[in-house]
């Protein structure tokens, strides 16, 4: 596919390659893609020949269907074999111990030929599943525990930081209450950067900018107003860089009217700087990835901007 010259343009500045370079986890199995994992497998080797492959991170699989993409990849043409990268990250369902298992089983057939999981993720509600977790992982992977919004969520940071281990928000999804509000991320993001705990993000992240939506797509799909990858990153970046919760609130809450400025050195937004040194400490210490069923939405949407 072509890329929009504008697009192109934009990717090449600086500030903009700091902010987007291994940012996106593909989850192209996932609502509202929902693609079928042979499809999702030929995209994420197809993503990594196109120009802005650099934007591009994990593979998000279920712990299920782990076989299931042992077999996609055998399938796979070696066109789209050679010279890809599998890198993984893995999603815990409720059978915490057989996904382990699985998780194992499935790194020690593939030690050698380049299929790699390099972190997995679950949703807690309680303290004591971190612990467990956390002493349970693989020495090879990362892991990132989903926290419920709402007043459980700072005790529960509290023990991601403790454990030494990383954090992730759900910030939309198919339906207008998956989307929590905006003081609710900021609450998250606040306690993370105070904290220093690392996140990623998941759902609802397809669009720079935020503003109202559909919320699949299907044809004349309900819609609501999603968060954009810009604002939740830069509204870390600032809180991570030292910047008041005010001006983290005013990014995370800035829509298309008023729109970003992106220049080679720094991205400006709403009179609130943020210089390209800063954002790739942030990217690298604190915000880590988002999920999105949609990698070329994310790096081509820039453009229109």
């Amino acid at each position: 596919m072509s890329r929009p010259e504008g697009v192109a343009a934009r990717l090449e500045l600086p500030s903009v390659r700091a902010l987007l370079e291994g940012l996106v986890d593909y989850a192209g199995l996932f609502p509202p893609a929902g693609l079928d994992l042979a499809t999702t497998v030929g995209n994420y080797a197809a993503y990594q020949r196109r120009p802005d492959h650099w934007a591009l991170a994990r593979l998000v699989v279920p712990a299920g269907r782990l076989p299931e993409l042992e077999t996609a990849l055998e399938r796979l043409p070696e066109v789209d074999r050679l010279g890809t990268r599998w890198p993984l990250t893995v999603l815990l369902g409720s059978d915490r111990a057989g996904d382990l298992e699985a998780v194992r089983g499935f790194s020690e057939r593939h030690v050698h030929d380049g299929i790699r999981i390099g972190s997995l993720e679950a949703r807690i509600a309680a303290t004591a599943e971190v612990v467990t977790l956390a002493t349970q992982l693989p020495p090879e992977c990362e892991l990132y525990l989903e926290l419920p919004a709402g007043p459980a969520m700072e005790p529960l940071i509290a023990a991601v930081a403790a454990a030494g281990v990383r954090a992730k928000i759900r910030t939309g999804g198919v339906l207008p209450g998956d989307i929590p509000d905006p003081d609710q991320v900021l609450a998250f993001l606040a306690s993370c950067a105070r904290q220093r705990v690392p996140f990623k993000a998941t759902a609802g992240l397809h669009h720079p900018v935020r503003g109202r939506r559909p919320l699949t797509y299907e044809p004349g799909s309900v819609q609501a107003v999603q968060f954009g990858y810009l604002n939740l990153f830069l509204a870390a970046a600032a809180l991570w860089r030292g910047l008041p919760m005010a001006a983290a609130g005013s990014l995370l809450v800035a829509d298309e009217l008023d729109p970003p400025v992106f220049e080679p050195a720094r991205i400006r937004w709403g009179g609130i700087a943020l210089e390209t040194a800063a954002i790739r400490e942030a990217r690298q210490e604190f915000a880590l990835a988002m999920g999105s069923c949609s990698f070329t939405e994310p790096v081509e949407e820039i453009e229109s901007l």
